[in-house]
């Protein structure tokens, strides 16, 4: 069964776009654009979708609202979330993250990297563009961060193999270059990372680098 889309943007002509770009993908079906996040909200609750790709300029509702108020409803499922933005710096990244977005592509991003992001986050994995992971991993390497003794009780909970993978991703790794470099399976790194997820309660990949930084796993440089 296809996966069901809505792409959200303020101009036609990006809309129109990323249309076009996902025509050619047959697990992907776009079942409607808008320009408005009070009708993609609206377009939430009626249609049984599987991800909204939105970029951050909307009319009637930010991009921002529009990810809070997606993640946030209750009554119907919620749809993953991808976000698509011309700025990759870590402010703007730290926001769409904390309103709860699934995956954060930079605008530029093609054909093959926008159906791999959706296919990615609707499969429950979170998804960064390259450079949006460069930044993130760059910000958490700048901080003064100190560990926080609330986490030793979690980090210690963690197998040695679960550490060097969690190690190596919030080193910058993508899974494939994970499993090279323990010569494992990239099957075996993504159940490693699932797991992780489940022990250490947190939802994607740039939760897990945090919880590396902020239990003392990383030292700034």
């Amino acid at each position: 069964m296809a996966l069901r889309v809505l792409i959200c943007d303020k101009y036609e002509v990006v809309r129109t776009g990323l249309r076009a770009l996902l025509a050619a993908e047959p697990d992907i079906e776009v079942v409607d654009t808008t320009d408005s996040g009070l009708h993609a909200v609206m377009l939430a609750r009626t249609h049984r979708l599987d991800v909204v790709v939105t970029g951050l300029e909307l009319l009637s509702l930010s991009g921002l609202d529009l990810v809070r108020r997606l993640t946030e409803q209750r009554d119907v499922p919620a749809p993953r979330v991808v976000v698509y933005s011309t700025s990759d710096t870590e402010q703007a990244v730290a926001d769409v993250l904390h309103a709860g977005a699934n995956g954060v592509l930079v605008q530029n991003a093609g054909r093959i990297e926008l159906a791999a992001a959706i296919r990615a986050v609707a499969g429950g994995e979170a998804m960064l563009a390259p450079a949006v992971a460069r930044r993130l991993v760059d910000w958490f390497r700048s901080r003064d961060t100190r560990p926080e003794p609330a986490l030793h009780s979690e980090a210690g909970s963690l197998t040695p193999r679960e550490r060097e993978v969690l190690l190596l991703l919030a080193g910058g790794l993508q899974p494939e270059e994970i499993a090279g470099k323990l010569f494992i399976g990239v099957t075996t790194v993504r159940t490693h990372i699932y797991r992780l997820r489940g022990k250490l309660g947190l939802r994607d990949r740039a939760q897990l680098v945090s919880f590396a930084y902020r239990a003392g796993f990383m030292r700034p440089s």
